[in-house]
């Protein structure tokens, strides 16, 4: 029974003992085949990189004009380790845009790879035909099992840059300032109001000016702000570029505080900013409205002061000459008199906006609003003949069969700001927008 019970224990030892080992040799096997399948060799196209110039309007660029270089990379191998090499880039400034950006992409066949992104932004210094030298990435992979470095260069991209050809203006001129860009605002703020300001007190003006498609550097330096009659003492001058996925915006804010030193109104007149339209390729202005120190509101403290209680007598003769003065205004009927009009302003400031955009239909637009709430002032326009000739050129820029360019905006709304004269006679009824419609009512 023991040497029975022996025999049986000895050939149960030996099947477990061989299982394990099969098991062992199956395990083996699939490690090797799929480490072979994670190191396999690489192939043609597993790594590639490009760069690809981004051009304002698909335009050739002008000196001092930025370009867009947008290197992307595509890999198929894991990356263990990295290092962007780039050309000298010796005829062009550069800054990087943001931080660099690695994600997952899905290829044309279906497989899934890793994709880098860089955004350098690029200023050339003259024109010319230029090459842009290929950008290296050099990468560290695992083949076959051991770590290889590897260089992936971008192909070489040419860039030619064409010189200024226009009369006036360009990147080479010293004023006024060079400003390429695809929009250009203006926000001007005061603390407090200048028209509250008297003498010896101070007001702060702050003005930011915001450029689509440019980095800060490039806006132009603190403009001056000088006049007859105040005192300003200009503070620090602050720029950032905030990064977007549309390309960049440059920001710079001006401060000034500003005292009068003299007790009359003071204008201060509008600065002009001009700068060139990369979308349109044309030269535009942008502009910091004119404003005036001092005249608006009265002094608080008189107006503080209580009214002294007027007499029974005093109030009679008033009450008696102020319709004594009535009668005189309807018996001999003012005719000759005239009468101040002018926009509100809040229609001036809408208007100003738009011109300083340089949008002709906007500014019509606006200009139809403001008609519809001070409609005498379109016959009283008509008068003067600058503001006369300029309506009718924004109205043939918009609506004629012909191309025709628009009227200077920001000049037009200076004048359509100011107080008019309207005389008392009353003339023919007639639309209220019929002045500025571009016809007029012929009879036979």
């Amino acid at each position: 029974m023991v040497r029975t019970q022996r025999r049986l224990r000895r050939p149960h030892r030996i099947c477990r003992g061989g299982f394990l080992h099969l098991l062992a040799l199956c395990l083996s096997v699939s490690m090797l085949l799929v480490s072979g399948r994670a190191n396999a060799e690489i192939a043609p196209g597993d790594l590639t990189l490009t760069v690809t110039p981004e051009r304002n309007g698909n335009a050739t660029p002008f000196s001092r004009e930025m370009v867009l270089l947008r290197i992307r990379g595509v890999y198929r191998q894991p990356i263990l380790l990295e290092e962007v090499i780039q050309p000298s880039l010796a005829n062009f400034s550069w800054t990087q845009l943001g931080r660099d950006a690695w994600s997952k992409t899905r290829l044309p066949d279906g497989q899934v790879a890793i994709a880098f992104d860089r955004v350098i932004a690029i200023f050339p210094h003259h024109p010319g035909d230029f090459t842009i030298e290929p950008f290296i990435h050099r990468l560290t992979v695992n083949e076959g099992g051991q770590r290889v470095v590897v260089d992936v260069a971008s192909p070489p991209v040419s860039l030619p840059v064409a010189p200024w050809t226009k009369p006036t203006g360009g990147p080479d001129a010293k004023e006024p300032w060079w400003l390429p860009a695809k929009d250009v605002t203006i926000t001007d703020s005061w603390s407090p109001d200048p028209e509250t300001v008297k003498l010896g007190e101070t007001t702060r003006r702050i003005v930011t000016i915001e450029a689509q498609g440019l980095v800060a550097e490039g806006l132009p330096p603190r403009p001056i702000l000088r006049t007859r009659g105040i005192l300003t003492f200009a503070g620090p001058v602050t720029r950032e570029t905030v990064v977007t996925p549309t390309g960049p915006v440059a920001r710079a804010t001006y401060q000034w505080d500003v005292r009068p030193a003299v007790t009359e109104v003071i204008p201060l007149d509008a600065i002009v900013i001009p700068w060139f339209d990369t979308v349109s390729r044309t030269l535009r202005e942008a502009e910091i409205p004119a404003r005036q120190i001092g005249g608006g509101l009265p002094d608080r403290e008189e107006d503080a002061k209580p009214i002294a209680p007027a007499s029974t007598l005093v109030v009679v003769a008033a009450a008696l000459g102020a319709f004594g003065l009535g009668l005189a205004l309807i018996g001999f009927g003012g005719n000759g008199r005239a009468q101040r009009l002018r926009l509100p302003a809040k229609s001036r400031r809408a208007l100003a906006r738009a011109a300083a955009a340089g949008d002709a239909a906007a500014f019509r637009t606006q200009l139809g609003s403001a008609l519809q709430a001070a409609p005498d002032l379109g016959p009283a326009w008509r008068t003067d003949p600058r503001i006369a000739t300029g309506l009718d050129a924004l109205d043939r820029s918009l609506y004629g069969r012909v191309d025709s360019p628009p009227p200077d905006l920001p000049a037009l709304a200076r004048l359509l700001a100011r107080p008019m004269a309207r005389s008392a006679t009353a003339g023919p009824a007639t639309p209220r927008l019929s002045a500025l419609d571009g016809r007029t009512n012929a009879t036979n």
